[in-house]
Protein backbone atom coordinates (compact mmCIF):
# COMPACT_ATOMS: atom_id res chain seq x y z
CA UNK A 1 0.00 0.00 0.00
CA UNK A 2 1.37 3.65 -0.80
CA UNK A 3 1.94 5.99 2.25
CA UNK A 4 1.54 9.40 2.33
CA UNK A 5 5.10 9.63 2.69
CA UNK A 6 5.94 7.70 -0.55
CA UNK A 7 3.83 9.50 -2.65
CA UNK A 8 5.38 10.25 -6.03
CA UNK A 9 5.68 13.90 -6.41
CA UNK A 10 7.19 17.05 -8.35
CA UNK A 11 7.23 19.41 -5.31
CA UNK A 12 7.18 19.17 -1.49
CA UNK A 13 3.82 19.28 -0.04
CA UNK A 14 4.85 20.62 3.64
CA UNK A 15 2.12 19.28 6.61
CA UNK A 16 -1.08 17.95 4.84
CA UNK A 17 -4.48 19.40 6.36
CA UNK A 18 -8.01 18.70 5.23
CA UNK A 19 -11.02 20.24 6.48
CA UNK A 20 -14.00 18.97 7.89
CA UNK A 21 -16.27 18.86 5.01
CA UNK A 22 -13.57 16.75 2.98
CA UNK A 23 -13.70 14.78 5.59
CA UNK A 24 -17.24 13.81 6.21
CA UNK A 25 -17.51 13.57 2.60
CA UNK A 26 -15.03 10.83 1.71
CA UNK A 27 -16.11 7.24 2.26
CA UNK A 28 -14.99 5.45 5.64
CA UNK A 29 -14.44 2.08 4.06
CA UNK A 30 -11.64 4.26 1.90
CA UNK A 31 -11.06 7.28 3.19
CA UNK A 32 -7.18 6.79 3.40
CA UNK A 33 -6.79 5.59 0.06
CA UNK A 34 -9.21 8.46 -1.08
CA UNK A 35 -6.73 11.09 0.33
CA UNK A 36 -3.38 9.16 -1.03
CA UNK A 37 -5.17 9.22 -4.41
CA UNK A 38 -5.80 13.08 -4.02
CA UNK A 39 -2.21 13.79 -3.37
CA UNK A 40 -0.98 11.20 -6.45
CA UNK A 41 -2.90 13.60 -8.62
CA UNK A 42 -1.71 17.01 -6.80
CA UNK A 43 1.79 15.98 -6.75
CA UNK A 44 2.06 14.84 -10.26
CA UNK A 45 -0.07 18.08 -11.50
CA UNK A 46 -2.32 16.55 -13.21
CA UNK A 47 -5.37 18.99 -14.50
CA UNK A 48 -8.58 17.54 -13.30
CA UNK A 49 -10.86 19.81 -13.43
CA UNK A 50 -8.69 22.65 -14.24
CA UNK A 51 -8.90 24.93 -17.24
CA UNK A 52 -5.92 24.71 -19.62
CA UNK A 53 -4.61 27.92 -18.70
CA UNK A 54 -4.75 27.22 -14.58
CA UNK A 55 -3.06 23.89 -15.76
CA UNK A 56 -0.38 26.01 -17.58
CA UNK A 57 -0.11 28.26 -14.13
CA UNK A 58 1.04 25.18 -11.78
CA UNK A 59 3.29 23.83 -14.42
CA UNK A 60 5.25 27.14 -14.10
CA UNK A 61 4.72 27.13 -10.27
CA UNK A 62 7.62 24.67 -10.12
CA UNK A 63 9.57 26.92 -11.43
CA UNK A 64 8.31 29.91 -9.81
CA UNK A 65 7.90 29.39 -6.49
CA UNK A 66 4.10 30.31 -6.52
CA UNK A 67 1.46 28.09 -5.20
CA UNK A 68 0.01 25.33 -6.93
CA UNK A 69 -3.98 24.44 -7.21
CA UNK A 70 -5.92 21.36 -7.79
CA UNK A 71 -9.55 20.89 -8.25
CA UNK A 72 -11.13 16.87 -8.76
CA UNK A 73 -14.61 15.61 -8.67
CA UNK A 74 -14.41 13.24 -5.29
CA UNK A 75 -18.08 11.59 -4.73
CA UNK A 76 -19.61 14.04 -7.16
CA UNK A 77 -17.99 17.54 -5.32
CA UNK A 78 -15.49 19.50 -5.89
CA UNK A 79 -12.44 18.96 -3.78
CA UNK A 80 -10.05 21.60 -4.17
CA UNK A 81 -6.11 20.81 -3.06
CA UNK A 82 -3.48 23.95 -2.65
CA UNK A 83 0.02 23.99 -1.78
CA UNK A 84 1.41 27.23 -0.71
CA UNK A 85 3.88 29.31 -2.39
CA UNK A 86 7.02 28.32 0.37
CA UNK A 87 6.04 24.47 0.27
CA UNK A 88 5.33 24.88 3.79
CA UNK A 89 1.58 22.74 3.60
CA UNK A 90 -1.13 21.56 1.41
CA UNK A 91 -4.65 22.10 2.26
CA UNK A 92 -7.45 19.25 0.92
CA UNK A 93 -10.72 21.71 0.74
CA UNK A 94 -13.58 21.78 -0.19
CA UNK A 95 -14.56 25.04 -2.23
CA UNK A 96 -17.07 26.19 -0.34
CA UNK A 97 -14.43 26.09 3.32
CA UNK A 98 -12.10 28.39 1.40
Amino acid sequence: MLTIFDIPRKFPFGQIVMTPGVKHLLPDDAYYSSIVNLLVKHGELQQGLLSNSDHKLNQEALEDGSRIFSAFNVQGEKVWVITEADRSSTCILLPGEY
